[in-house]
């Protein structure tokens, strides 16, 4: 529940369940296994920026092959919106149920009014992530408290679905619900799952790696794990070291492709809503090395990310049915927490996020002197093109003229720090080439190691 601080709310939830809810809805039964090995990935997840121009509580979707760079789908545009409860929500998570198709869950909550109590979680159903059928409310409590965070993973023991949420427990504080349901329309009476005795959150499952479950959440601002060889109710315990980045939460467990890996996501719940990934290659260890953040790249503005493995078949379905956007980022490869953006005209490389976030999406034309090499036109600017003037990058209107035109035109090579990122030749001063210099913008002679990490950038989104 990417959020910053919030305050608990006091129920009155014991150990014993209360009535069974049985809710009304549409929804088809099976189930899944969450958390396996993918060719390809999606992300679910929703927008928020630091003075809120990308800011918008819909369903949005990205995908990956490798679990770690991101493309996102719809031009970054939500591929739905709840039309009930706060008409917005958080913490979308998606799970590929046992008959293959998907259920998405997420909180009912719009915005950051953690004062809104809602005893319901938002569910859609859908054959593809093409399509959303189904949607209704499932009530998960009656209780005078939230249900943040849902995510669901396929009990086999029970035959049932298990639905987790975020709720406050008898103790004042939170803790890690459970519900069962065979269809996401009825379930059952909520129970605690998991109550460490101190304020829990975010609970994302590893079902079944080598006969163990594994538990990751939000501990004191820090990504924690537990276990157990059951799933039942209780019977997970803490182990491993407990890791964060500032304040983390939402944690996000995948394991890579070929199953080599496991990815451990956080989010930073600051405004800023940076993401941040560990690896392990074994799971039951508990311990995690930090990914550099040249390793991946989260979708703009993307907050509390649900990841489910894909078919390249599935990948392929999504890219045709949301589409590719129609614009690219550029990371710094010395500094990948920065990106290539103009600010009042001037290019330079300022750390993710920032406002207006469009000021960092360029469009890689065809040169404007030479259609073999690229231009950068500004999406904020359309009208506006990076060029060098005395050999600094600004944005400036194209004026029609052949010295425009070859300021603002550039050969893409192969990264002269890492072959497999992307360097640009400046087009009429072939022996420069744009870099960064106390991230301004720039086209220089390169000629140390120094130089070369400097005009080194990833081309992604």
């Amino acid at each position: 529940m990417t959020s910053g601080p919030r305050p608990t709310r006091r129920s009155f939830l014991g150990m014993a369940a209360a009535t069974p809810l049985a809710v009304t809805g549409a929804l088809g039964a099976g189930a899944g296994t969450a958390h396996a090995a993918g060719t390809a990935y999606a992300m679910a997840y929703f927008t928020e920026s630091p003075n809120g121009t990308g800011t918008d509580y819909g369903l949005h979707l990205a995908v990956s092959t490798d679990a770690l760079d991101w493309m996102p789908l719809n031009q970054n545009n939500p591929v739905v919106t709840p039309t009930e409860g706060a008409l917005g929500l958080r913490d979308p998570f998606v799970l590929r149920k046992q008959d293959g198709t998907f259920v998405v869950l997420a909180t009912d909550l719009k915005g950051t009014d953690w004062s809104y109590v809602s005893q319901y979680v938002h569910v859609w159903n859908s054959p593809d992530l093409r399509t959303f059928t189904g949607y209704h409310r499932l009530k998960v409590h009656g209780l005078n408290t939230h249900a943040w965070a849902p995510e669901a993973f396929w009990d086999a023991g029970r035959g049932q679905y298990a639905l987790i949420y975020s709720a406050v427990g008898a103790g004042g504080h939170n803790v890690i619900m459970v519900n069962y349901t065979t269809d996401f329309v009825t379930a059952s009476a909520p129970q605690v799952f998991f109550d460490p005795g101190y304020d829990v959150i975010d609970g994302d499952m590893a079902v079944g790696v080598n006969g163990v479950n594994h538990l990751y959440f939000k501990k004191n601002q820090t990504l924690a794990g537990a276990r157990s060889t059951s799933l039942d109710p209780g019977s997970f315990r803490e182990f491993g070291t407990a890791v964060a980045h500032g304040g983390t939460e939402a944690p996000t467990l995948v394991r890579s492709p070929g199953a080599g890996n496991w990815y451990l996501w956080g989010d930073t719940y600051t405004p800023n809503g940076v993401f941040y990934a560990w690896q392990t290659t074994d799971l039951a260890s508990g311990t995690w090395t930090p990914l550099d953040q040249k390793a991946y790249t989260q979708p703009v503005n993307s907050k509390h990310c649900g990841i489910t493995p894909l078919s390249t078949t599935e990948y392929d379905n999504l890219v045709a049915r949301w589409g590719v956007p129609s614009w690219n980022r550029l990371k710094s490869y010395n500094y990948p927490a920065r990106y290539v953006r103009h600010a009042n005209y001037a290019g330079r490389i300022d750390e993710y996020p920032f406002d207006p976030y469009t000021d960092s999406l360029w469009q890689l034309v065809p040169g404007l002197a030479d259609s073999g090499a690229v231009s950068f036109r500004s999406v904020s600017h359309p009208t506006r093109y990076l060029r060098h003037y005395d050999y600094q990058l600004r944005l400036d209107v194209n004026d029609g003229t052949s010295t425009f035109a070859a300021d603002a035109t550039f050969q893409r090579t192969a990264g002269l720090a890492d072959a497999s990122w992307s360097s640009f030749r400046s087009y009429n001063n072939p022996t420069r080439y744009l870099r960064h210099s106390d991230y301004v913008l720039r086209i220089d002679p390169i000629s140390t190691a120094t130089d070369r990490r400097d005009a080194t950038f990833r081309v992604g989104y």
